[in-house]
């Protein structure tokens, strides 16, 4: 059965059993980087307290990860933020102040150095990234064209300081690994094609798994996950699986209607 908590955790204790360092988006961009490593990024949409528990097993088996969390209610548990910080993990800004502001760019840039600060009062943040908000026409990056986020001592943002041509992108988007099929804006223009041609396209966690064990997986990769997706089997689980199937319906609509 497909995202569990146990499902994370096999799929944690592969990457750790075939030599893959786990690091933090904000050691990458430091430079800190093994020959063989994962970074597990962590978008904190909705129900912190699912991200909560992946801290929980990532910490207990040695594992370091970035939560990037919104400025709504349904992301920002103050208490939750703190103690994921207190685990070792790195804590960000998730951040979609241009759809929050209607396109308004200079007051995007106000909202997002609001929050900033505000996250800081809590934990030190040195990396932030994009919120998709896939029904919303503007793409929050596009701050960054007028702003530079270097100012506020912001070291890193995946979607721009990720060199793609040195490392495998995978994300969970749309409940699947795949999902790109379906993602408005989580996903990365130019290599996808690429990494097809190679035969890097993987549908469950358990096809990751298996690619892992044959040593196909690349050494150097970029996980991205949903904690909200990951239940135990459950209402839960049920829950979720319904709401993001509906979810890519849409989701195709929009894509299509892009194209």
């Amino acid at each position: 059965m497909d995202f569990t908590l146990n499902k994370y955790a096999e799929l944690m204790s592969e990457l750790k059993g075939h030599e893959y360092a786990t690091i933090t988006f904000a050691n990458y961009c430091k430079g800190n980087r093994p020959q063989r490593y994962a970074i597990l990024r962590h978008d904190v949409d909705q129900k912190p307290a699912n991200s909560l528990k992946t801290a929980e097993i990532e910490a207990e088996m040695g594992v370091k990860a970035s939560y990037y969390f919104r400025a709504v209610p349904e992301s920002w548990d103050e208490a939750i933020i703190k103690k994921i910080a207190e685990l070792g993990h790195e804590v960000g800004y998730h951040y979609e102040s241009l759809t929050t502001c209607n396109g308004d760019t200079k007051a995007a840039y106000e909202d997002f150095r609001q929050h900033l600060e505000a996250l800081r009062q809590l934990t030190t943040v040195e990396t932030i990234c994009m919120h998709g908000s896939p029904r919303s026409p503007y793409d929050s990056k596009d701050i960054w064209n007028h702003y530079p986020y270097r100012d506020l001592g912001i070291i890193g943002e995946p979607y721009l300081d990720t060199d793609f041509a040195q490392m495998f992108y995978l994300t969970d988007t749309g409940r699947r690994w795949d999902g790109y099929k379906v993602s408005v804006r989580d996903k990365i223009e130019g290599y996808q094609d690429e990494w097809t041609r190679q035969g890097l396209t993987f549908h469950t966690t358990d096809d990751i798994i298996n690619a892992i064990k044959a040593k196909r997986l690349p050494e150097k990769v970029m996980f991205t996950t949903h904690p909200q997706r990951w239940n135990d089997f459950g209402l839960a689980w049920v829950t979720e699986i319904a709401m993001q199937n509906m979810k890519n319906v849409v989701k195709r609509f929009i894509v299509a209607r892009g194209k």
